[in-house]
């Protein structure tokens, strides 16, 4: 089974990265995200959430594991409150089952508090900091004055206090969980530092650490409020219309053809058609196109796009779970679960790397002590290493430049599954594309229809349409789009079959009709009980913004741009003439496909593979990244490690920018860290860095690295 929850009130990532551990040992499957705070057990157990509760207290207080429906629930009625205050000049009936409503209400009460509980407990704990880094400055100033000394150490170990009283007491805590972690560190820290006489120093590290931790909490939490946002294209109400009258319902007890009214400024809850009405529509949430869409009846409409000017009503033709801001609100929370090799090892980094540098600053305050007999100096010295080998800028910093860099994609109409996956784009230096609806649109037209005797040219297509009348394939779309234009009416036939990789096939009575790729040439050819009737010509168009897209792969540096198709070699040949393609093959299977992308990975070392069909599934899966195209096929949007939402090839290369940007951020990141924390060190057993810089290396460097990630998803590609 699986059991998604929130750990509420969870802020210290080495708690985060010693939490998933934990629990790693007990349970079969465990996914955890510190960006978004989401965890996902995989366990036999029907109810886990006391255990794993139990378990994150053993290493954490203040942090409540919530089950994620419970979490949604609380968080969707406050956006509704929100909507239902901001809403005017549209009248609506509402009928709400007074109980239901009061039991809400209270439910909303209780989050309001906790939420007011906690803002007030930061409200304290600023004002609290303040006094004491006023107490700090004004015992700073009688040091150096060298006047006062009781006053001046009195003002210390008050602004000490104050500033650092609850990392004391987390810090106690954690030596009786038998655990080190930085509120250990630095409790350690100071108590020393003012037994050793060096009181203001003592102060300095306590307010210069309270400072910094609340500096890098708002940053963490900005930057996860600033991804969240990227994810609230899903709108949790709709207006049902029925009797000329709307009225509000929640979006997921909508109905698949059910008519609602979408109000101007309002986001569309569900896919569907428009039925009356015509308006521009906002795709920017869902493709990063900006440009407004015009739309009348007929136009499809996907969940999350944004109704510019006038009402219109749809018809819905997904459920809400189905719909596009469902699936893409899903993929980028669980993006955050399939961590990048990076990721992995940080946090197998950290597990080894805290116990080392306690032992390095042992055999720092010890070994030379003995020698010299200054215990008091090498302590201090240890102590300086202890406070800046802290790991958090590192632990914290690297799933929220993963995190950071997927939400950025994700605006630039382009859905990452992951942090691993943006590793695998970066570093890509082969791209294999499908040709039919991925280099070519989905415009494919009926350029002609050749019959045998005793068929006409509207019998056979209409046959062809009717095999295909349950395939999402552009071909089928051709035959139908075709069969409407001519008014030419198609029957319903039974037994529907996909034959994979060669077409489909359908009953009518006892007969089979097959709709298949012609032998013969370029075209479908249509049988009757595997006897030709007829043969249809197709004619496609290269997608317009194509050439571009492969050229900016180029100029990325790309190796290899192969194209694959199930087509003969002269339609795959026809449409490479005007693109920078090094290497065509055709008249493929699916299993080809994944034999052709093996090859490129063996000899490039990885490739990408594009493409939108359900026959492109096991290829996608194979492939070093699988790219699926637009939101159609849910076969390949589940192979696929990324979708191109946007359904437009031109967000490609901005993916592989945003990709390796955001594992460039990384490495520096990681690299920044450990130059900082090492230079510390070393200054201070040469007996230069006091113990307040070493506080920056672990709170300042930690505060810029977590900035350098946000910087990812405000930046423009």
């Amino acid at each position: 089974m699986k059991h998604e929850f929130i750990l509420e009130g969870l802020h210290c990532a080495n708690c985060a990265a010693k939490i998933e551990t934990k629990l790693d040992k007990t349970y079969d499957e465990v996914l955890f995200s510190f960006a978004t705070l989401e965890l996902e057990i995989h366990s036999d157990k029907e109810d886990i959430r006391n255990e794993v509760q139990a378990i994150v207290d053993s290493i954490e207080d203040g942090v409540t594991v919530v089950p994620k429906s419970e979490h949604e629930h609380h968080e969707h009625h406050d956006h509704h409150h929100e909507c239902h205050d901001g809403c005017c000049g549209h009248e609506h009936e509402h009928d709400h089952d007074h109980h239901h409503h009061d039991h809400e209400q209270e439910h909303h009460h209780d989050h309001g508090h906790e939420h007011h509980h906690e803002s007030g407990e930061s409200k304290v704990k600023l004002i609290l900091l303040i006094i004491a880094a006023v107490f700090f400055v004004a015992a700073f100033i009688l040091h150096i004055l060298g006047k006062f000394d009781l006053i001046c150490n009195i003002l210390s170990i008050c602004s000490a206090i104050l500033a650092g009283y609850d990392v004391v007491i987390e810090g106690v805590k954690s030596v009786f969980k038998r655990r080190i972690d930085e509120t250990t560190l630095m409790t350690v820290a100071v108590i020393a530092a003012m037994v050793l006489g060096e009181f203001v120093e003592g102060a300095a590290v306590m307010v210069l650490f309270g400072i910094g931790e609340l500096l890098e909490d708002k940053a963490v939490e900005k930057s996860r409020r600033d991804i969240r946002k990227l994810a609230d294209i899903r709108p949790d109400t709709a207006y049902l219309y029925e009797n000329g009258k709307s009225r509000e319902i929640r979006a997921e007890d909508v109905k698949i053809g059910t008519i609602l009214e979408i109000p101007p400024h309002t986001r569309v809850p569900l896919d569907g058609v428009i039925t009356e009405g015509s308006t521009t529509l906002d795709t920017s949430s869902l493709t990063g196109e900006s440009a407004p869409m015009d739309a009348s009846v007929g136009t499809e409409l996907l969940s999350g796009m944004m109704n510019n000017d006038s009402a219109v009503y749809m018809r819905t033709t997904k459920a809400y779970a189905d719909s596009a801001a469902t699936r893409i609100v899903k993929m980028v929370e669980e993006s955050s679960k399939n961590k990048g090799n990076h990721e992995k090892l940080i946090t197998r980094f950290a597990a080894v790397y805290t116990p080392v540098m306690i032992g390095l600053a042992v055999l720092i305050a010890v070994i030379p002590s003995l020698i010299t007999g200054d215990w008091a100096g090498w302590i201090h010295k240890a102590l300086v290493c202890l406070v800046a080998s802290c790991p958090c800028s590192i632990v914290i910093s690297v799933p929220l430049s993963y995190y950071a860099g997927i939400g950025a994609a994700s605006k630039a109409g382009v859905l990452i599954k992951g942090g691993r996956y943006v590793e695998a784009l970066a570093n890509t230096k082969a791209f294999a594309f499908d040709k039919t609806g991925t280099i070519t649109d989905n415009q494919i037209s009926i350029k002609e229809i050749s019959v045998s005797d005793g068929y006409t040219a509207d019998e056979v297509i209409a046959l062809a349409a009717a095999a295909e009348a349950h395939s999402a394939h552009p071909i089928a779309n051709a035959f139908r789009d075709y069969c409407e234009a001519q008014h030419i009416s198609i029957e319903e036939l039974k037994e529907h079959r996909e034959i994979s990789g060669h077409g489909v096939e359908a009953k009518r009575g006892d007969d089979t009709i097959t709709v298949c790729k012609s032998t013969a040439s370029h075209g479908i050819s249509v049988q009757l009980n595997g006897k030709e009737i007829g043969f249809i010509t197709l004619s496609e168009h290269i997608r317009p913004e194509a050439p571009d897209a492969l050229n900016s792969l180029k100029q990325l540096g790309v190796a290899n741009i192969t194209m694959l198709s199930g087509d003969k070699e002269a339609a795959c040949k026809r449409a490479a003439e005007s693109l920078p393609i090094d290497s065509i093959h055709s008249a493929l299977l699916p299993g080809d496909k994944v034999k052709t992308v093996e090859k490129l990975i063996q000899d490039y070392g990885s490739c990408a593979f594009v493409g939108d069909g359900i026959n492109d599934a096991p290829v996608l899966s194979r492939a070093t990244c699988g790219i699926a195209m637009g939101l159609g096929s849910d076969a390949a949007i589940e192979s696929a490690d990324m979708v191109l939402s946007s359904e437009n090839l031109s967000s490609l290369p901005k993916a592989v920018r945003i990709a390796r940007r955001t594992l460039s951020t990384v490495k520096a990141n990681i690299t920044f860290s450990l130059i900082v924390k090492a230079v510390i060190i070393l200054l201070a057993i040469l007996n230069i860095a006091p113990l307040w810089l070493a506080v920056f290396s672990d709170t300042g460097v930690c505060l810029l690295c977590v900035l350098s990630a946000v910087r990812l998803i405000k930046s423009r590609i």
